[in-house]
């Protein structure tokens, strides 16, 4: 057993296709294949079930996949631990961004970041909490930027800034001529909110005092997009909240709708980076919060 097994191991698991992690390994299929046969006879199971039409992997499969994983990464550990005595911000980092973040935060500092750490490589995931969150404890990234906090052992978080929520509602709605904005107003709005696999949604609720997703029509319009909810929104089918960063860049006003300030204290989202506790390059980390601090707009509010 050596680590390019565990690599080829790694990749059918995450593929699901022997052709696919052959082409992810650069090597032949008929050569990965033989590969995992010998490692599967070295072990005495069967990691994966075969056929003509799939690849799954077997319950103890599951198990050694994890253990391949920390070893792997124990592995790229050592070779970065030796770079960083070098370098201690050079080499990859794998950051994953909840998607109602990505678009707005990531313009924000990838320059910066490149600028100051030109030796720095970052890969970028965009997917919701409950992904992001497992693909840490699975080793496939090293960091994410999560708007909730974390209950999961072995991993730990930094608070880095609160984003307020921003009312988005239409230009002829009538809220415009009111000068602020309740808890009492929202309570009464047509909220749209996004599909229930966002986070975002729940947040959205409980400033809204929405015990549950509205019934009908409004339920049906769960959107997968911030800029969905925003052209429903145009169209007159209700209002919605937004996180402030989402606010920036002009294409808000160009969609017909009206952008207003909350002055509610708990209509805001706490922005939290969260990580492994046995991630080995704690300085990478440092430098990625320093970068993001440096950068934010002045329409959210960093945390101590």
């Amino acid at each position: 057993m050596n680590l390019r097994d565990l690599k080829y191991l790694i990749a059918v698991a995450e593929t699901g296709h022997f052709g696919e992690a052959a082409k992810r390994c650069y090597v032949s299929q008929p050569t990965l294949s033989s590969q995992i046969k010998k490692l599967e006879e070295q072990l005495g199971i069967i990691l994966f079930e075969r056929n003509n039409r799939s690849v799954r992997i077997t319950t103890v499969g599951e198990k050694i996949i994890g253990h391949a994983r920390k070893c792997v990464e124990q592995a790229e550990a050592i070779n970065q631990t030796a770079k960083a005595y070098r370098d201690p911000l050079a080499g990859v980092l794998r950051v994953g961004v909840i998607p109602t973040l990505s678009p707005y935060l990531t313009p924000l500092i990838l320059a910066p970041l490149m600028k100051r750490y030109p030796q720095m490589e970052l890969i970028l995931t965009e997917e919701t909490t409950n992904t992001l969150e497992e693909r840490l404890k699975n080793h496939e990234i090293d960091v994410a930027l999560l708007a909730t906090p974390t209950e999961e052992d072995g991993l730990a978080e930094k608070q880095l800034f609160d984003e307020p929520f921003w009312l988005i509602h239409p230009r002829n709605h009538p809220l415009y001529t009111k000068d602020e904005i309740t808890t009492k107003d929202l309570s009464t709005l047509n909220i749209l909110l996004l599909s229930e696999m966002h986070c975002l949604s729940k947040q959205v609720m409980k400033v809204c005092r929405l015990k549950e997703r509205r019934k009908g029509i409004m339920e049906s319009l769960g959107a997968f997009t911030l800029e969905t909810l925003v052209q429903l929104v145009a169209a007159g089918y209700g209002c919605t909240l937004v996180p402030a960063l989402s606010i920036h860049g002009g294409w808000m006003t160009a969609s017909g709708v009206i952008a207003r300030k909350l002055e509610i204290p708990d209509a805001k989202r706490r922005v939290r980076m969260t990580y492994r506790k046995s991630f080995p390059q704690p300085q990478t980390l440092m430098a990625l919060e320093e970068i993001i601090r440096e950068n934010l707009p002045n329409t959210v509010h960093l945390t101590k």
